[in-house]
């Protein structure tokens, strides 16, 4: 997980902000923000599953 894909999951799962807010605050695209989010829940769930 880089420092991007987890500030994605901080501002998404601690703030509760949506995808759009997040791509606001971190000067990215909305699709951009989805991909981190979807590769940090796999990593995530990998991680759990150990």
């Amino acid at each position: 997980l880089n420092p991007r894909q987890a500030r994605v999951v901080e501002l998404r799962f601690f703030s509760g902000l949506s995808m759009e807010e997040i791509a606001e605050v971190l000067e990215i695209s909305s699709r951009t923000v989805k991909r981190y989010w979807t590769l940090a829940r796999a990593w995530l769930y990998a991680e759990l599953s150990r």
